[in-house]
């Protein structure tokens, strides 16, 4: 079973990305969220890649404090890519708006990291699912959608996208509770979008790993006669 990372690696991961060598790399909070995207979708993001986005850039085999964050960021991915493929929820890595410890935590961030992850990914999600203009959407990809919906209303891109649209906006104490359930859901959210493609991705490798069998080849059966006079024959 993989581990998570202790708090002083987590805070020692912490330090390292607020490096000034690492003066591009994400925040923590934006890391899991990236990451979250990023083990998902039609296949998993390479790891040189999603290192790279991570730390800005910055070589990840070379000296310095950017070795050192990669050795920790491939323990996170791997707890991470653990604890979502359990199914469990997790516990999301914020930081308070403006630094106000008292505050409200800063889901906008978060959620714009993750989307972030989507846009960058070998595969485009929905074109994956075969999403075209005019085409009626499948149930995939209207799944997919409204578990997507959650990070558009916490980001205010499904607001903006109302208003781009001339639809009615929800206002007032409605808005608000919508707000509290699509935050209240993020994190299981994050878990069913993982598992949705992990699925997918188990149909596609079954498929790949089943030998197509010609009419002329032998029967899989083991008879010793064609597949076309023996189990292809129906």
């Amino acid at each position: 079973m993989t581990l998570p990372l202790t708090d002083p690696q987590l805070l020692r991961l912490e330090q390292l990305l607020g490096d000034p060598a690492l003066d591009q790399a994400l925040p923590l909070d934006e890391v899991q969220a990236y990451l979250c995207a990023a083990l998902s979708g039609p296949q998993a993001m390479p790891e040189a890649q999603w290192l790279s986005e991570v730390l800005g850039g910055v070589d990840a085999d070379g000296d310095g404090p950017g070795r050192e964050a990669a050795e920790l960021l491939r323990l996170l991915a791997a707890a991470l890519e653990a604890e979502l493929a359990s199914g469990e929820a997790p516990v999301l890595l914020l930081y308070p708006i403006d630094g106000d410890e008292g505050g409200p935590s800063d889901l906008v961030s978060w959620c714009q990291a993750y989307l972030h992850g989507i846009d960058t990914a070998v595969d485009g999600w929905f074109e994956f699912l075969g999403a075209e203009e005019g085409k009626e959407d499948s149930e995939d990809i209207c799944f997919l959608d409204e578990q997507l919906f959650t990070l558009f209303m916490l980001t205010g891109d499904a607001e903006a996208a109302a208003a781009a649209a001339g639809d009615d906006w929800l206002s007032g104490e409605e808005l608000e509770r919508l707000q509290d359930e699509c935050e209240a859901r993020l994190p299981q959210v994050v878990a069913d979008i993982y598992r949705f493609w992990a699925a997918r991705r188990a149909v596609r490798t079954v498929r790949r790993e089943t030998a197509k069998v010609g009419r002329n080849d032998p029967c899989t059966c083991g008879s010793g006669k064609k597949f076309k006079n023996c189990c292809g024959a129906a």
